[in-house]
């Protein structure tokens, strides 16, 4: 039964920080009654780690905008400058026709932006032209070029 309760609880504290982005829902509403069961914990330990819980949502929730605002004033760079942290995919068409890409390989688009492929390569049957695309933010800053949906998306980075 010891076992059992310490693996709710340390389930329950690895899965917050996944959770820490939403905002705070009670420890009883996210585990069944039967899971409370298991945890055994008093009225007084629930409330207690729901305050402490609540607090750190709190606390993670208004750290992560000044964490930002630090690294653009360390780099001196605007708010437009890390590209992705706050921003969601990108719409455009590109600037003339696409018949391959490698990396190093610079995509321009209409909307003035200029995206170049870190990495992916892909040879087309035929030319594209000026095709619609979408660039796609991915995990930890990674943004993916996106020509149709049914190909492979290089990597690319903003160098403009």
């Amino acid at each position: 039964m010891l076992k059992k309760s310490g693996l709710v609880v340390a389930m329950l504290f690895a899965s917050f920080a996944a959770m820490a982005q939403q905002s705070y829902v009670e420890i009883e509403k996210r585990l069944t009654p039967e899971q409370l069961r298991e945890v055994n914990l008093t009225p007084e330990q629930l409330t207690l780690l729901n305050s402490m819980l609540r607090e750190a949502a709190q606390k993670d929730a208004s750290a992560r905008k000044p964490v930002a605002e630090e690294i653009r004033q360390r780099q001196g760079m605007g708010a437009s400058s890390l590209i992705g942290l706050e921003d969601g995919p990108i719409k455009s068409r590109l600037k003339g026709s696409v018949s391959e890409w490698g990396p190093g390989t610079v995509f321009e688009l209409e909307n003035g932006q200029r995206w170049q492929v870190l990495k992916g390569e892909m040879k087309l049957r035929k030319p594209l032209q000026a095709p619609d695309v979408v660039v796609v933010p991915g995990i930890a800053g990674r943004w993916f070029l996106q020509v149709d949906e049914d190909m492979p998306k290089p990597r690319v980075f903003r160098i403009d």
